[in-house]
């Protein structure tokens, strides 16, 4: 297939095609998965950051690959801004969910999405390579093999093109000390040893916690890394939805004070989530 006559896709056979793990597990949770996210106080705090980069990073007519697209929250706002999208996923389900959610949207440049994990990246063919690389929320803690992916990439975005890439953390500050003091201290160090077993909707899957020098060293030397911004450094995990509802003006305060810890040295590195911009260098 083509997108305005500047990107294609290697064909391969749908139904001969068995996701990872990862996938299959966010094929459960697809339709809820809005509610349970995208839309919750704490998962639009972080997202908020998240865009404040992209319009940043990205100009109106930029062609932007993205990673884990998830339901496409972040590709319809993208489009939004004038700026064409090629999102992929490796879940069907999620993948669906994000067509459904274009047609509601309607943005004048509307995204493509489709089913195409980024371990197969490399399966990708673009007649004009893309101005830059998305991908958002951990998708890329889903990958064993980053360098791999880095490669893969690097071919296909042009030079001094750029990367706005969101990692979970290895060191999780507000994580660390809720667990502890429920008393649970294996899930509370749960992400120091750099990989964890998880379980969703009984479909597990291994997710990996690369510290920013080894994600620094697997984009090199195709990229380098020009910016570190901290998410959820002082607003807590999405898993504390309920007690952000329930405690709305504490919840204000520590997004305030988020805008203020979000870009300290040191501090950046102890949220959920790292936001991660690469160049890319002769």
């Amino acid at each position: 297939m083509t997108v305005d006559g500047t990107i294609s896709l290697v064909s391969y056979t749908e139904s001969a095609y068995a996701g990872p793990a990862a996938g299959a597990a966010f094929d459960r949770i697809a339709h809820d998965y809005d509610r349970r996210f995208t839309d919750s106080l704490i998962g639009r705090t972080q997202r908020d950051v998240v865009w404040k980069v992209l319009t940043r990073t990205f100009q109106k007519s930029d062609k932007v690959l993205e990673l884990n697209c998830g339901t496409g929250e972040d590709a319809i706002y993208l489009a939004g801004n004038g700026i064409s999208v090629v999102g992929l996923d490796a879940s069907r389900q999620m993948i669906a969910r994000a067509k459904q959610r274009l047609q509601q949207k309607s943005p004048r440049i509307p995204p493509v999405f489709r089913e195409l994990p980024t371990e197969r990246i490399g399966e990708l063919r673009a007649e004009k390579q893309f101005d830059g690389v998305f991908s958002n929320f951990s998708g890329l803690n889903c990958i064993a093999d980053l360098a791999a992916v880095a490669c893969s990439v690097a071919r296909l975005v042009r030079p001094d093109g750029r990367l706005v890439l969101c990692f979970s953390t290895r060191f999780c500050l507000i994580e660390i000390l809720y667990y502890l003091v429920l008393g649970r201290w294996r899930t509370a160090l749960r992400r120091c040893k750099g990989h964890t077993d998880v379980t969703i909707d009984g479909v597990s899957f291994m997710v990996y916690y690369p510290t920013l020098r080894k994600i620094r060293q697997s984009f090199a030397p195709d990229f380098r890394l020009y910016s570190c911004t901290g998410i959820g450094v002082a607003v807590p995990p999405s898993y504390l939805e309920a007690w952000a509802r329930q405690h709305p003006r504490l919840f204000r305060l520590l997004r305030r004070l988020e805008e203020r810890l979000a870009a300290l040295p040191i501090l950046r590195s102890t949220g959920d989530h790292v936001l991660l911009c690469f160049e890319k260098v002769s």
